[in-house]
């Protein structure tokens, strides 16, 4: 139990005592003490005329009177008004519940204790004291800490809550939010010191609180939940920047394809933490891989022919631009316009331009006569077949070869599918010929390879056919000629391949024209001529060997007495094409192309249950023919 009070203090004048007046002090001693006796007589059982209890005179009064009377007069600790005061928040006490109590009795007996107590020489000057100028005890007040503690503990429950960091989470399309909350804890043991010293001043009044905040260190997320909102409230459109009419996009993610990649993450700034709202980045690499295989792509020059009565270039197709998808600059692009509010985002595209525009002329690539030109000939073919060359064709027709590129026929030819217009004829699969897709495509290569050959180009890879096919051996009129044998190219993609050098020093453009009606393909080269000429020479088909018998195959797929034959007879044989190119005299350089044909067999097919078949003694002329 704690005490206030205010101590009384005892005032007197030093006394000169001379030898010469001990007399007369002697006497006034002797009187002033018959005058005091005199004094506790009358007020024997009564407080002492002059004493007061703070401005409460209590004189003469018993001390139950006196009693009666604080109790009257002293009213602060029952009915003073504290007002304890934390933000908005407050709470109204009166002293005697926070703890002040104030004793009326025994401030009463303090009174008439007054004079009264110590030796007789202190209980004489006091008497003295208070007949003189009185006495003024202050009033004594107990502060009962325990229940001054208690009554702050409830309003504690009141004030204190957990710290509770803000936090957002995704349902669906629905951006929750969970409100942070500042943290409160009341110091209970300073408060208190706070409520004493008011208290003390015997007044009423406003008392702050003393309250510990801890604030979290993420305590509003409104604006990221209204950022997650906004970026799901419409699609996101990425597009290749100023894209033209043939590229590909744009694309669109839709708000519940968004929500998918959407993250929400904790990350601490100069500012302290916060929550940044973002598209996964390995979500969007991913999406933009995939499409950066639709994207990416090289130049393309634009493709013309050559008019041979203008002697200008003529567009076939615009140029192409290449493109290249920066997928690591896209996602930084792409992070930085949704923090912007964008929902129509350019991709970061590199773009490179070809070398051959739609503004090139003839006189800017050097392209002023014709320097090759080779036909060759598909009597016998079917629609298939000739669908297929048309196809094959088609892709060169109108291509530069840059002067000093090696040009790879496999790469300008891409996929051979049926995807891509082609037809299922037949074609040299091992060591068979079988229905496949693009069948015809090797009367391309064969045309360009002797393009290339009579235009005196260097050739850089070149692959026979397994065996002689008699379409590369024919002539104008259809009949054959084996002195072209040795003269074929087949290309297989992506494995084989033919290959060539523009060596002049100008641009080449390679125009194709096929006459199906006329079973003709012919291939051109216009360019600037450098005076070269080639001259060429073939031993002939040697080494001869003759087909193996005829092979039969019973087919399911056939009929009853159906037969039909897929492959025929050739004989084997090797030949050794020669060539000297030559230059105003001068012997560039001389090429040797050596070809091993081998002796291929007639293959015939029959339907099951075929009569007689296989023929026992076939006609080597006709050996799926039955007897």
């Amino acid at each position: 139990m704690n005490s206030m009070k205010f101590t009384s203090r005892l005032t007197g004048t030093p006394l000169k005592i001379t030898f010469a007046l001990v007399g007369g002090i002697a006497l006034f001693v002797m009187a002033l003490s018959l005058g005091t006796v005199g004094f506790r007589s009358i007020y024997q059982g009564r407080i002492f005329p002059g004493v007061y209890l703070g401005w409460i005179n209590l004189s003469g009064q018993t001390p139950v009177d006196a009693a009666n009377l604080l109790a009257e007069k002293i009213t602060y600790p029952d009915e003073g008004l504290i007002t304890l005061q934390y933000d908005d928040l407050s709470w109204q006490a009166t002293p005697a519940e926070l703890g002040l109590f104030f004793s009326p009795n025994f401030n009463a007996e303090q009174a008439f204790a007054a004079g009264r107590t110590g030796n007789l020489a202190r209980r004489l000057a006091a008497q003295i004291e208070i007949l003189r100028h009185g006495w003024v005890l202050t009033p004594q007040f107990v502060m009962d800490e325990k229940t001054g503690l208690e009554y702050l503990e409830k309003i504690a429950e009141e004030v204190n809550q957990p710290v509770v960091e803000a936090s957002l989470k995704l349902e669906g399309l629905d951006v929750q939010v969970q409100p942070g909350q500042i943290g409160r804890e009341m110091d209970i043991p300073a408060s208190l010191e706070v409520v004493a010293l008011q208290l003390e001043s015997l007044q009423s009044g406003s008392i702050p609180l003393i309250v510990k905040e801890t604030y979290p260190d993420i305590l509003d997320v409104s604006a990221q939940a209204e950022f997650a909102r906004e970026i799901l409230s419409q699609p996101l459109v990425l597009r290749i920047p100023e894209a033209a009419e043939n590229d590909p996009g744009p694309w669109t993610l839709q708000p519940d394809r968004l929500v998918e990649m959407m993250v929400i993450e904790r990350i601490f700034t100069e500012g302290g933490a916060e929550y940044r709202i973002a598209l996964d980045s390995e979500q969007l690499r991913a999406y933009l891989q995939n499409r950066a295989a639709r994207i990416d792509r090289e130049p393309t020059n634009a493709r013309m022919y050559f008019d041979d009565e203008t002697r200008e270039l003529v567009l076939i197709e615009a140029e192409q631009v290449g493109l290249e998808l920066d997928v690591d600059q896209s996602i930084i692009e792409i992070q930085a316009q949704l923090q912007e509010g964008a929902h129509d985002i350019a991709l970061v595209v590199e773009k490179t331009y070809p070398a051959v525009t739609s503004e090139a002329t003839a006189a800017d690539l050097g392209i002023t006569e014709l320097v090759g030109q080779q036909t060759t000939y598909f009597y016998g073919s079917d629609s298939s077949r000739i669908n297929n060359i048309a196809t094959a064709a088609a892709k060169f027709h109108g291509v530069f070869v840059a002067p000093g590129e090696t040009f790879s026929m496999a790469e300008v030819l891409g996929d051979v599918s049926l995807d891509e217009g082609y037809s299922e004829a037949w074609i040299i699969y091992g060591d068979r010929t079988i229905k496949g897709v693009g069948g015809g495509v090797c009367q391309v290569s064969t045309t360009l390879f002797r393009t290339v050959f009579f235009a005196g180009l260097p050739v850089v890879e070149r692959h026979p056919h397994a065996y002689r096919v008699l379409y590369y051996e024919q002539r104008a009129n259809g009949s054959n000629n084996p002195s072209l044998a040795g003269l074929d190219a087949t290309v297989y993609v992506p494995v084989v391949d033919f290959k060539f050098t523009n060596d002049t020093g100008h641009w080449l453009l390679m125009e194709t024209y096929v006459y199906g009606d006329y079973r003709q393909l012919t291939w051109k080269f216009y360019g600037t001529s450098d005076g070269r000429t080639v001259d060429w020479d073939t031993t002939g088909l040697k080494n001869k060997k003759d087909p193996p018998d005829p092979i039969y195959e019973e087919n399911p797929d056939l009929a009853k007495g159906e037969i039909k034959q897929v492959d025929w007879a050739v004989e084997g044989a090797t030949v050794t094409v020669t060539r000297d190119v030559y230059r105003d005299g001068q012997l560039l350089w001389e090429d040797i192309f050596k070809t091993k044909y081998q002796p291929w067999a007639a293959v015939c097919q029959y339907g099951p249950g075929t009569k007689n078949y296989p023929p026992e003694n076939p006609d080597p002329d006709k050996p799926c023919k039955k007897k």
